[in-house]
């Protein structure tokens, strides 16, 4: 079952969805060769705090940082390290906050200083897959819409679905139900409905998708080492259509 939030609720969400996005811009002005993921990991935490919030990854079933970033081949959940970023890399940052009882999480992909065709083309894709899946967050439509609008881009893109991992629901746990697949055909799975809020994260990549994990329990890379990208909002399904809680939000600039 899918839990419908109250507006007071999504209220609340979007307030921790808003620090998301300010840590996100914050972060993103500072990639660049030379900086190294746990230096932005550190300015992360500061920042959340700084706003009244706690980072939602940090001790999360005993993850040890606050952000997840994951660089070149690696897929999610990455660990921050003292490794500083080079020039043709592509980063992705995944952002939770946990503000008042409610979450947020949001995660970008970037390229580090100039960077080759086609990894721009896999960020890019990555993110169009996400635009694309958010505008089938309406009411009336079905779950597996947002699957099937994801995977349709990506192959049309020739890019790779990892398969894995997808979007889930967010709110007063970090991770609810429903879990989003990003493949699958349309027209199946629950109705959706005004009131629903999801985390809707395309995960793709250059060559094979098959994954590998990594001894710390986390790390995920793609077993050919090729390029992987990862791009995430949180999402209030209105009576309007999909609200994107990690973007500004015109009625509380």
């Amino acid at each position: 079952m899918v839990h419908r939030k109250k507006t007071s609720e999504i209220e609340q969400i979007t307030a921790s969805s808003q620090i998301v996005f300010a840590v996100q811009q914050k972060l993103e002005a500072l990639i660049a060769p030379g900086i190294s993921t746990l230096g932005l990991d550190e300015i992360a935490e500061s920042e959340i705090r700084a706003m009244g919030a706690v980072p939602a990854f940090k001790g999360y079933h005993g993850f040890p940082f606050s952000i997840c970033a994951s660089v070149n081949a690696s897929i999610v959940h990455g660990f921050p390290d003292e490794t500083p970023l080079q020039e043709g890399d592509i980063a992705c940052i995944d952002v939770g906050t946990l503000l008042d009882g409610y979450y947020g999480d949001g995660a970008f992909t970037i390229g580090v200083g100039t960077i080759s065709a086609e990894a721009q083309h896999l960020i890019d894709g990555t993110l169009a897959c996400l635009e694309l899946g958010i505008a089938q967050a309406v009411p009336g439509g079905r779950l597996s819409d947002i699957s099937h609008a994801i995977q349709s881009h990506a192959d049309e893109q020739g890019l790779a679905i990892i398969r894995e991992y997808g979007g889930h629901g967010i709110g007063r746990s970090l991770h609810e139900s429903p879990h989003i697949n990003n493949y699958g055909p349309p027209g199946k799975g629950p109705k959706l409905k005004p009131g629903h809020v999801f985390c809707i994260e395309p995960i793709l990549c250059l060559g094979n998708p098959e994954v590998e994990h990594l001894d710390d329990g986390w790390t995920t890379l793609t077993r050919d080492r090729s390029l992987a990208a990862h791009s995430e909002h949180t999402i209030a399904i209105t009576e309007d259509g999909p609200l994107i809680l990690t973007l500004p939000i015109p009625a509380l600039a």
